[in-house]
């Protein structure tokens, strides 16, 4: 029996199917993403021929040192080490900024009163908490896990308290004649639309909150890959210094690609199928 053939118009309606147009978007970003790393990647080598190696090593000598750190036990230690105090200044943050952003959203009079002690904190460096992170915690986790809090938890505050004044005050009407309670309300109403606004800043708190733990290390720890970069700055290890900074970024794009923006999709895809065609 001869199997039908698909004609010309099934075979233009399946390209132009919604999966099909997506596959397609996925593949030329990534192809996009390869060739900016081959660029940069050529620029970079090219700039390090004219340059001494102490200056600005090449990226073959750059992986030549990061693939003998990775076969070092201490290298897993110092990487577990930073991405503990990271993880745990985030959650700290999370846990500080979001109920008071909650807080101070739903409390006009308590927004108005703490609003200026918002934006001082906002003012201070990552560089002056350090500073006092060392002075009040000596040597210890708790320096980074400091710093980094401190860094992450206005963010996040600040993003979850503007997401509270978009909430609908129709919704708010309709919950005081059911007559629901406060917690309700926050739980019902106001939790739902503060979590894009919380993912936008969590990505953005976690991104600075790995940066400036690379502060706290190198001015107070005596671990942690900011510690190294500092000991391989010292030592004029130019490569090291690299290769310790290249396994940062590395972690960041692994948590935003692979943790971060797939948490995000996945929470929010019933905002895309919402939207109209």
């Amino acid at each position: 029996m001869p199997v039908p053939q698909p004609t010309p118009l099934a075979e233009e309606r399946d390209a132009y199917r919604p999966e099909n147009g997506a596959n397609r978007r996925r593949l030329r970003l990534f192809l996009q993403r390869v060739g900016l790393v081959v660029l940069l990647l050529a620029v970079w080598h090219v700039a390090s021929l004219g340059a001494p190696a102490f200056v600005l090593p090449g990226p073959a000598r750059v992986w030549q040192a990061w693939s003998a750190l990775v076969a070092t036990p201490g290298f897993w230690k110092d990487f577990g080490t930073t991405f503990m105090r990271v993880v745990a200044g985030f959650a700290l943050a999370a846990l500080v900024g979001v109920p008071l952003g909650l807080l101070l959203g739903a409390s006009e009079r308590l927004g108005e009163f703490f609003e200026p002690v918002l934006t001082l904190i906002n003012t201070v460096s990552s560089t002056i908490w350090a500073i006092f992170a060392l002075i009040w915690f000596g040597l210890s986790n708790w320096t980074t896990i400091f710093v980094v809090f401190m860094t992450a938890m206005p963010l996040i505050l600040t993003n979850v308290w503007q997401g509270t004044r978009t909430v609908n005050a129709d919704f708010i009407e309709l919950a005081r004649t059911f007559r629901m309670s406060r917690l309700q309300v926050m739980r019902k109403i106001y939790l739902p639309t503060i979590l894009p606004p919380f993912f936008s800043a969590a990505r953005l708190a976690f991104g600075f909150g790995a940066r400036v733990s690379l502060v706290a290390e190198a001015l107070g720890a005596t671990s942690g890959i900011g510690y190294r970069l500092r000991q391989a700055a010292d030592l004029v290890q130019t490569d090291q210094v690299f290769a310790w900074t290249l396994t940062l970024v590395a972690l960041m794009i692994a948590l935003e690609g692979l943790v971060l923006k797939p948490a995000e999709n996945h929470l929010f895809a019933w905002k895309k199928r919402a939207a109209p065609e």
